[in-house]
């Protein structure tokens, strides 16, 4: 899992692109998204787990933070704003669904020989039926901590919490996924 932080991974630019994006220039806004787009996409499908879910989360997320662009205050976290954005697309989009539909188990790996790869197939998709049974604002929490680097404060700017909570809410992630991970390692659980 990538372990970059929204601050280092930002455009050299970034600055003066929202300030141009926010004068209407729509190149520097898809200057914009095109820096984050890999990032968020991979956020979203995390989180949605069915892919096309998240490329239409992710454009819809670029579509609302262009016209609302003016309500971003110049010199914050473009990045914490965005993944915020996207989150309230995540959280709609959960709502729409109908309860207890099943998620699709298309994870991918890279392995060396076949018997590797389809041992690497295997546990990730383990891993991916495990995530899909912690709660969704823990997953959503731990992904923005595991695949986006994101510090505690940033987590909690993006969810709408206290720093407290999201700490919180990303331990309890991991202890979750422990547990239900700990059988298929021969582990006892924590």
């Amino acid at each position: 899992m990538a372990s970059s932080t929204p601050n280092r991974d930002r455009h050299p630019d970034e600055a003066a692109l929202i300030d141009r994006a926010r004068r209407g220039d729509r190149p520097a806004f898809a200057a914009l998204v095109e820096h984050y787009w890999d990032r968020l996409h991979r956020w979203l499908y995390h989180l949605a787990r069915d892919r096309h879910a998240a490329e239409d989360l992710a454009q819809e997320t670029c579509l609302k933070a262009f016209a609302g662009l003016r309500t971003f205050t110049p010199g914050t976290n473009f990045a914490g704003w965005l993944f915020r954005i996207a989150h309230n697309n995540f959280a709609n989009h959960c709502r729409s669904l109908r309860r207890g539909e099943a998620l699709p188990d298309d994870l991918a790996a890279d392995g060396e020989g076949p018997e590797e790869q389809a041992q690497a197939n295997e546990a990730l998709a383990e891993l991916g039926r495990a995530l899909r049974r912690v709660p969704p604002e823990f997953r959503a929490a731990l992904l923005l901590r595991a695949e986006e680097g994101m510090s505690f404060r940033e987590i909690a700017d993006v969810l709408g919490l206290t720093e407290e909570t999201a700490r919180w809410r990303v331990f309890k992630a991991r202890q979750r996924l422990m547990n239900l991970l700990a059988p298929r390692l021969g582990q006892e659980k924590p």
